[in-house]
């Protein structure tokens, strides 16, 4: 069990309901002995140049958390070192939730999901916006990715967790789809053309 995560995640109120459903003592354990998990790993470097999208939380003036889907082409959310992550903030619907809620409160939180492979990493940290950076933007643009660039997100990592698979369905994309589905086509033709 990654011990940062247990500082962040397991507040007194968590800790509370743990101990009154009997999970408490195992928590304990398994923080007192884990390591940190506050770095990406290449394994967790590996994971993440594989996505196409993932969650992001941010927590608004009122308290209320703000959770947005953000997508784009392969490996938009790039590792920058062991402890920073980053991505182009593409032109969106011009509400700029997330942007106001780092304004006033940087603490955030990245959920990375592989529906393929039944995987997901939880990361808990603090992200702040940068215009004008130009340096940074171009390194965090996707080539040949036709969105506008707004500016760049960075999210200073604090604590990974990765959780088992066990309520996680399957779930293809439409390009995973088409590959699974590209030799059975092929396949058809040819029966079909043997059969004309």
């Amino acid at each position: 069990m990654p011990r940062k995560f247990g500082e962040i995640a397991f507040t007194p109120e968590v800790k509370t309901v743990q101990e009154q459903l009997g999970s408490r003592q195992t928590y304990d354990r398994y923080i007192a002995n884990g390591s940190a998990n506050d770095t990406i790993t290449p394994t967790i470097e590996e994971f993440i140049a594989q996505l196409d999208g993932f969650y992001l939380g941010t927590v608004s003036s009122n308290g209320y958390p703000y959770i947005q889907f953000r997508g784009g082409a392969h490996g938009f959310l790039k590792v920058l070192d062991e402890k920073t992550l980053g991505f182009a903030d593409f032109l969106g619907n011009v509400q700029y939730i997330t942007v106001g809620n780092l304004s006033g409160n940087d603490k955030a939180f990245l959920f990375l999901m592989d529906y393929r492979h039944r995987k997901r990493i939880k990361i808990w940290g603090r992200a702040e916006t940068v215009a004008g950076d130009l340096e940074l933007i171009e390194r965090l643009r996707v080539p040949n990715y036709p969105a506008a660039i707004e500016r760049a997100i960075l999210f200073h990592v604090e604590a990974i967790s990765e959780n088992c698979p066990q309520h996680i369905p399957i779930r293809y994309s439409e390009t995973e789809v088409k590959a699974i589905m590209a030799p059975l086509q092929t396949r058809i033709a040819e029966l079909e053309k043997q059969l004309s």
